[in-house]
């Protein structure tokens, strides 16, 4: 397993935090997904043998946010 703490612009309330947290966390391989809104980021834990770091800023850029 590993973990990975993603940059994330535009994050501002609870639904955002919902909203990228539940699209990674459908991502087969991803374990979990935590977002802190003071920091602007998201922490994710994932087997690197089933979803690249890449894989991981598309979906959040899919939802509608900015990977810094």
């Amino acid at each position: 397993m590993m973990n990975e703490t993603i940059k994330v612009n535009g994050m501002t309330c609870g639904h955002c935090k919902a909203s990228v947290e539940g699209a990674l966390t459908k991502i087969a391989g991803v374990v979990s997904a935590e977002v802190s809104l003071e920091n602007k980021e998201v922490t994710v834990e994932f087997n690197e043998e089933q979803v690249t770091v890449e894989q991981l800023k598309t979906e959040i850029e899919d939802t509608g946010f900015d990977v810094a």
